[in-house]
């Protein structure tokens, strides 16, 4: 053969080298210590909320007993403790823990499908559309209870449809989702000013108890209403996220490994929105709950995946915990649990800013 067929002969195709044993054991072994570390930290935050709900029960201005918060919760109790443990203490305690997880998995959704830790509900003007609502009907319609919590849920979904179509432009990026979504909060914010300062006195403090956020007026009609939203949200997120991680790699890739980029991101963004919708009819915007449940449980595990049931499990243990301490621990008065929420999560909204800006990601 001369040396122009050697040159024009089509190479052989090349051999795929095979991974060495040793790459392949290590390879497990980490996906080992993963799981093993997520099943260890679910495990330790599903203890700590088991705990604290139970001694949420049992203190109080009249204090019972553990047993026979038992008993009581067994169908067991005198009827002087059924009522307190039952028809006062549990449906705000279930509340608590019902509304947290709701917000700390949409909190999560966002920052990961936004691939941004800056980027909640409260932040892109979900929760400011509920507040905008819910100050409507209080201010301008005399509504409250049930009708309230209604208009919050319409104008949750209301908002976070206009900001999805405005950040339409043949797809939507994530950093065009959150700024749009900024400016759509401002304007929000704004009317709600707008609307404080026309309100009468008596009008206005009813519509700041609820734009504080507070499960003060927590009930079974509520408890019951959130836990049968949450009963099908919470499989369509579990559904919505098999797309997360190849979206998490850019459009671009996840396109490339055949995941339908709108479509999944549309799913999440849905899931996300009524999941925030549903926990802010029920108690209100509670301020950086959603925000700091997803950072907590991605350190909780190292920063491996997307951890979104670790990030409910914060959320839970979140409001529920400032629940208590707002209610318990800060003498005698009560304050409502966007107080502490509030406290809590300004200083680590500043030091993530910080965070973002020094390692060059622009916050």
């Amino acid at each position: 053969m001369t040396t122009q067929h050697l040159a024009t002969a089509p190479a052989a195709p090349a051999t795929p080298r095979p991974v060495p044993a040793t790459a392949r054991r290590a390879l497990v072994a980490a996906r080992r210590r993963g799981r093993l570390g997520t099943l260890t930290a679910a495990s330790v935050l599903g203890a700590v909320t088991l705990a604290v709900f139970c001694y949420s029960l049992t203190v109080g201005s009249f204090p019972i007993p553990l047993p026979d918060v038992l008993r009581s919760l067994l169908g067991h109790g005198t009827p002087g403790t059924d009522f307190i443990v039952l028809d006062v203490r549990l449906p705000r305690a279930l509340t608590a823990v019902a509304s947290g997880a709701a917000f700390g998995l949409s909190g999560a959704i966002f920052q990961n499908l936004v691939r941004n830790p800056l980027a909640s509900p409260d932040v892109i003007g979900i929760t400011s559309g509920a507040s905008a609502a819910a100050v409507v009907a209080i201010v301008l319609f005399g509504l409250g209870g049930a009708a309230v919590s209604l208009s919050a849920l319409v104008g949750a979904l209301a908002t976070a449809v206009a900001i999805y179509l405005l950040a339409w432009r043949r797809g939507v990026t994530g950093y065009r989702l959150v700024l749009v979504g900024i400016g759509v909060s401002a304007a929000l914010s704004g009317m709600v000013s707008f609307l404080m300062t026309r309100a009468e006195v008596y009008t206005a403090q009813q519509a700041m108890v609820w734009l504080t956020g507070s499960l003060g007026a927590s009930d079974w009609q509520r408890a019951r209403t959130l836990l049968l939203c949450l009963v099908p949200l919470l499989p369509a997120a579990v559904v919505a996220a098999r797309s997360l991680p190849a979206l998490s790699l850019g459009d671009d890739t996840a396109r490339g490994l055949g995941v339908r980029v709108e479509r999944g991101r549309l799913g999440l963004v849905l899931v996300g929105v009524c999941l925030a919708a549903v926990a802010t009819a029920a108690t209100g915007p509670v301020a950086f709950v959603a925000f700091l449940s997803g950072p907590i449980a991605r350190r909780l595990i190292h920063g491996r995946g997307p951890a979104l049931a670790l990030s409910a499990q914060v959320g839970a243990l979140t409001m529920l915990g400032c629940d208590f301490a707002g209610q318990h621990l800060l003498g005698p008065t009560e304050f409502p649990v966007g107080v502490i929420t509030g406290a809590l999560g300004a200083p680590c909204l500043l030091w993530l800013l910080a965070r973002s800006n020094r390692v060059g990601r622009g916050g």
